[in-house]
């Protein structure tokens, strides 16, 4: 009998045709985040197995992996004999305390000679015979006992722990992830990825209005957001010149809603250098004034590439909830003004109409400044430590 851990995939269950491009995405991605640990995987179908000998450390990992529904420290005898997983289970269920039991069988081998109530029932009854003091209950016991029969192979299992579920991240495409220093995009990013995109991101940096302490709170988000996909490319886009050409040529109150224009395009032209399929962003509507519905639809008309929003219709609490959930929102809410909050007006236009927008930004060649700030992008990768993942990159 050896340890072993167990993987449960959830939701990928549900993929039939191309479950086995779903299931080879979560190794990958695993293997990935585990690198430089001891370990062997194998899997099929129904589950995934790892062997290791740090199982602390591996399970830290997994958690944090999009893809798996849940998570198990179990048993694996390389016998369905039933007098010998019998006794194997009896002397792991000895090191146990508890008062109460339940044993809850699986049997994907359906030739065994029992059915599951049989097994169940059976082993019930090994346990009773030989600890004392302990009863059977089905409905909330104080050790509950899984059993799966396989071919060849039974595993036993006790805890659970609960996964992160959605899709491994890649099964669906890319996004660029317009990144900037407050609490609703890196939720959007992790929201994003729970559905399987894998993520670049895109940062406007305007020095010397914006500090270096702002650009690397963004960096150090990205950090966090890397934990859940292995590994982040950030762009660092020098967006001073434009903004201080929105400043001088544009009227106050559209200044964010141009502002937004510009970097919408400019964040559109690095998502198809770079396969991405959407723009990915945290707006939330009605929380500011470029979040308006108008607002929103004067803006994406710069662009033809979808827009995905993850957090269009979530409450302030609600994402902070996230956000303190990923451990980003402490990062968020360090004073470190980026440019979305520099050069604010005290009244910006909460409905911006198109044909003034297009108007004031033809006052300035927009569009050398757009292609300058694209020609300079600085690309950062995350985790920098990493050297494997350069490949990837």
């Amino acid at each position: 009998m050896k340890k072993i851990i167990i993987i449960k995939y959830g939701e990928l269950t549900t993929k039939h045709d191309n479950i086995n491009f779903f299931i080879k995405t979560l190794k990958d991605n695993i293997e990935k985040s585990l690198n430089g640990i001891d370990n062997k995987i194998t899997y099929d179908v129904g589950r995934m197995f790892i062997e290791t000998n740090d199982y602390d450390l591996v399970v830290s990992k997994l958690v944090n992996t999009f893809g798996i529904h849940e998570i198990n420290i179990g048993y694996e005898l390389d016998t369905d004999d039933f007098e010998v997983l019998s006794n194997e289970l009896l002397s792991l269920v000895k090191e146990k305390e508890f008062k109460t039991f339940k044993v809850q069988t699986k049997r994907s081998n359906k030739k065994y000679f029992l059915n599951s109530m049989e097994i169940s029932r059976k082993l019930g009854g090994v346990i009773l015979k030989n600890i004392p003091n302990i009863n059977v209950d089905v409905n909330n016991p104080d050790l509950l006992i899984n059993v799966e029969i396989r071919i060849n192979k039974v595993y036993f299992y006790f805890d659970k722990i609960k996964g992160i579920g959605g899709y491994p991240v890649g099964v669906a495409g890319k996004g660029m992830l317009m990144l900037s220093g407050g609490i609703d995009s890196p939720v959007a990013g992790y929201l994003a990825m729970k559905r399987g995109v894998r993520i670049e991101c895109i940062y406007f940096d305007s020095p010397p209005h914006t500090s270096e302490n702002a650009l690397n709170k963004v960096l150090d988000l990205a950090n966090v957001l890397s934990n859940y996909s292995g590994y982040i490319k950030v762009h660092v886009i020098r967006f001073t010149e434009l903004q201080e050409a929105i400043y001088k040529n544009c009227p106050k109150e559209y200044m964010i809603t141009i502002m937004r224009r510009m970097m919408y395009r400019i964040a559109e032209s690095l998502a198809h250098k770079t396969n991405s399929k959407v723009i990915i962003n945290g707006e939330s509507v009605g929380q500011v004034a470029s979040q308006t519905l108008t607002s929103m639809a004067v803006i994406n008309e710069t662009i033809k590439m979808p827009v995905i929003r993850p957090v269009a219709c979530f409450d302030k609490l609600e994402i902070i909830d996230i956000a303190k959930k990923i451990e980003t929102y402490d990062i968020s809410i360090r004073p470190y003004e980026d440019c979305c909050t520099i050069f604010v007006p005290e009244h910006p236009v909460i409905n911006p109409v198109s044909k003034l927008a297009k108007e004031y930004e033809e006052s300035f060649d927009y569009e050398s400044l757009i292609k300058e700030a694209i020609n300079n992008d600085k690309v950062i990768k995350l985790p920098i430590s990493n050297k494997e993942f350069d490949s990837l990159l």
